[in-house]
């Protein structure tokens, strides 16, 4: 007989599907189970359209085994009407007598009232199965719900002796050095996919020209975000082509704007900077941001204690000059050999608070 946890794990996997598709809303899967065996399953495909327990119900093929079925879902069936009807009267409706939930959903306007909206029909409610696993799925949806921020990456290719770049000369071409692989090339553009934002600042944008965009793995573009303060990114450069949504933060945005997916916010620059962009990104529902570079808007970052998990790539590459990597402390969460490089993956012990 199979447990709560191995239906919940397939409830996961199935949400995970959703990735890049369904932000700012999370990612949902739920399967019905009838005597043991798995009739119907379902997730959240895309923004706006049918959640997960719509697309599980109505997989079902014998509605009638319904009254008799459990339906485990990921996150509470929501209790009110958004885009879509209350997923928890759907499951009143089917007469579905158990429901089993990872975690409750941290969204005001559910947080408990679906699972209250479930009892009072009789419904029997379990909590908890797998809920660790449920919530670190979805952690930008969580950190926008719970700390009015978005969930922050950082990540950076480093060589062996601690350099992000070599020393760049005036007056020549400025050609990037690749320091990564062709196999962390491609999680680099994973985690693309499936985060909601990528950030530089004018340095990065300026030196290499870099499109920002998904291109080695299959999946959406993250809305591009500049920090060019002064605007001295080249209006002809890649990420300001419009071919992507793009959010350049400035100190003074310009009288005239004729680009329809590149939007211009004025911010104040020094200390106050990184809260006033999360402020910013959480109000567009902007769930989660990768910065890529440079190392000092990295540091920046760093010092203010402004990050959740970092990605660092140390390659088998030696410059003996250049642009010193960032400096980081966190607990490790892997270590890995990717290549011929060095994956390591760290978290934040601290949790960053916008004051």
């Amino acid at each position: 007989m199979y447990t709560d946890e191995y239906y919940m794990q397939r409830c996961l996997q199935l949400a995970a599907n959703g990735s890049g598709h369904v932000s700012p809303n999370p990612m949902v899967g739920a399967v019905v189970v009838h005597k043991g065996k798995i009739i119907g399953e379902g997730y959240h495909r895309e923004y706006g359209k049918a959640h997960a327990e719509v697309n599980a119900i109505n997989s079902v093929k014998d509605k009638s085994l319904l009254c008799e079925s459990t339906i485990y879902v990921s996150l509470e069936p929501c209790s009110h009407y958004g885009k879509t009807p209350p997923c928890s009267q759907l499951i009143i409706d089917s007469r579905i007598p158990k429901v089993v939930i990872a975690t409750l959903d941290p969204y005001f306007k559910v947080s408990g009232r679906g699972i209250n909206m479930l009892k009072e029909a009789g419904i029997e409610v379990k909590t908890g199965v797998l809920e660790a696993e449920a919530r670190n799925l979805n952690k930008g949806f969580f950190a926008a719900q719970q700390e009015n921020r978005p969930y922050i990456y950082l990540k950076w290719a480093q060589t062996r002796d601690g350099y992000i770049d070599r020393a760049r000369v005036e007056g020549k071409p400025k050609i990037p050095t690749p320091i990564s692989n062709t196999y962390t090339r491609m999680l680099v553009h994973k985690m693309r996919s499936e985060v909601a934002s990528i950030m530089v600042a004018t340095n990065t944008a300026v030196n290499d020209n870099p499109s920002l965009t998904t291109r080695y793995w299959a999946g959406r573009n993250p809305v591009r975000l500049i920090l060019d303060r002064s605007l001295r990114v080249p209006s002809d450069y890649q990420v300001l082509d419009d071919n992507v949504d793009t959010i350049v933060f400035c100190e003074k945005a310009p009288e005239n704007n004729n680009r329809k997916r590149t939007s211009f916010v004025e911010i104040p620059f020094g200390k106050e900077m990184i809260p006033v962009i999360m402020r910013e990104l959480h109000s567009r529902k902007i769930n989660s941001v990768l910065v890529e570079g440079g190392a000092l808007l990295l540091q920046s970052f760093i010092d203010a204690k402004a990050w959740d998990e970092a990605y660092i790539e140390v390659a088998d590459i030696i410059f003996e000059s250049g642009v010193k990597a960032p400096r980081i402390d966190g607990v490790l969460i892997d270590d890995k050999e990717i290549g011929c490089s060095q994956a390591i993956h760290l978290s934040n012990v601290e949790k960053y608070k916008i004051l």
